[in-house]
């Protein structure tokens, strides 16, 4: 038999995960997967949107997060389980077609971060090297970054799990030069703070109007931090690691993406930074420090940050098909295993597939990341009313429990965001609509084969042990 033989799984066959992410771990991990794309790239969309006020989205789309936090802090707490929305979703409303639409949202939104980091990629890398960049070359290296991905997450989890810690460094190191770069030019009486509060917002828009399809686009740089409570079942005491730790991540990433959008604005004026495409930064840390070689190794930075979200993302990917299928609620081939690497080589290569056709057709990172915040809003409000319907179920242990008016002023929050009153681009639904109906025919595909040819139901029966397995730590 050959190397790249098929084998799903035996679901009675895998052991409990091992418990080894301690607080510091965790915290690397959280702040990891919020940093990345969404600040790297979308600084100068949002300042098209608002002028030089450009931390103000930021810090709306902060407090709409750490309230949706406070939900998933008490769902994590109270099921301490390795698989999110999904199975807060299947406890809270036992709708099988429903749990299905949220863990392919969830998926779909992987793939859309993704494909957002490799067109920034490209973007950067292009800039780093001094090529010449026109929409063919972009698309092209793009694609090419995402193929490289895909074999980075076929040789398997261990690899990328060392890689992400790498990546996680250098994304956070990236931003704080910004921010250091900022401190120079204000010493040097190159910085102009004046420019920090004054909205310029498009001539059809007022200023809340504006405000608001900023922060539906800020948002995507939020996002992530849900991520964690995949990583439940591998923390250490989760019930007690998990608040203190998930806000105090969120509470870093929010300082620094304040700090880094008021820098951009005070160095660059805001319409020449809207104009840099998905490298604003880059023209910040060059204005800043144009005596310093920093100008030159940015570019790279910024690669490499925006590498570890689609890193992280098409992981999550791959894995949630591939649990998915164990579920029986996709085709058998998303369960098909790699027998050398032990990887999901058919989950890879159909979400990598998906992932080029979002790079080569969609195009723009704010159309892409905009979808993307799009898929995960719609998701963030399922599971602030779900923290809502469970507060009838009573566990035997003690849990976090948020104030019951923060869920209710989150959902409102993240279902107002998700309506196109926001000012939100049609494309970004039909992209997300078309991603949901790729799913909605698989499903209904598996339907038809359960059914017909192995006469039985197709239903999540344990998401709390497929769902979860979104990461890939047991292979």
């Amino acid at each position: 038999m050959s190397s790249t033989a098929e084998t799903t799984p035996d679901k009675a066959s895998h052991p409990e995960l091992k418990r080894v992410m301690g607080p510091g771990l965790l915290l690397l991990f959280i702040i990891g997967d919020i940093l990345g794309t969404g600040i790297y790239a979308l600084t100068g969309v949002v300042a098209k949107e608002v002028g030089g006020a450009v931390w103000v989205p930021f810090l709306v789309a902060f407090v709409v997060a750490l309230l949706t936090a406070y939900s998933y802090l008490e769902l994590v707490t109270k099921y301490p389980q390795a698989a999110g929305a999904a199975l807060y979703t299947h406890k809270a409303f036992g709708i099988h077609f429903l749990t299905f639409i949220v863990t392919f949202t969830v998926m779909s939104s992987g793939i859309t971060s993704a494909s957002t980091a490799a067109r920034a990629f490209a973007e950067n890398m292009l800039k780093g090297f001094n090529l010449g960049m026109n929409e063919a070359t972009v698309t092209w290296v793009a694609i090419g970054f995402m193929v490289l991905v895909a074999l980075i997450n076929f040789r398997g989890v261990g690899e990328s799990v060392k890689a992400n810690v790498v990546l996680t460094v250098i994304e956070l190191s990236g931003l704080l030069l910004v921010i250091v770069v900022g401190v120079i030019a204000t010493m040097a009486g190159r910085a102009d703070f004046s420019r920090v509060t004054v909205f310029e917002t498009p001539a059809d828009k007022g200023v809340f109007l504006a405000v608001t399809t900023a922060t539906s686009l800020a948002f995507f740089a939020m996002v992530g931090f849900e991520d964690s409570v995949n990583m439940a079942e591998e923390t250490k005491d989760p019930v007690k690691t998990f608040p203190p730790i998930m806000l105090t991540g969120l509470m870093i990433t929010g300082v620094i993406y304040v700090l880094v959008s008021i820098t951009a604005v005070a160095l660059v004026p805001p319409g020449q930074l809207s104009a840099e495409g998905a490298t604003p930064l880059l023209l910040v840390v060059q204005t800043g420090a144009p005596d310093l070689p920093i100008g030159l190794i940015f570019p790279f930075i910024s690669m490499f940050a925006v590498a570890n979200s689609a890193l992280i993302n098409m992981m999550m990917a791959s894995r949630l098909l591939y649990g998915m299928a164990r579920e029986r609620v996709l085709p058998p081939a998303f369960g098909w295993v790699h027998r050398g690497r032990q990887t999901p080589w058919f989950s890879i290569l159909f979400t990598t597939l998906l992932a080029i056709g979002l790079i080569t057709f969609v195009g723009q990172v704010k159309n892409l990341g905009g979808t993307t915040a799009l898929l995960l809003l719609g998701v963030f409000t399922l599971t602030n009313v779900a923290v809502l319907v469970l507060r009838k179920d009573k566990v035997d242990h003690e849990h976090f429990r948020a104030p019951i008016v923060v869920p209710v002023i989150a959902g409102l929050c993240t279902l107002y965001l998700v309506g196109p009153w926001t000012g939100r681009a049609a494309d970004q639904y039909l992209t997300a609509g078309v991603l949901l109906a790729i799913g909605v025919g698989l499903s209904f595909v598996t339907f038809l084969v359960n059914r017909y040819v192995y006469h039985r139901t197709t239903r999540f029966e344990t998401p709390e042990d497929d769902i979860g397995y979104r990461h890939g730590t047991r292979n």
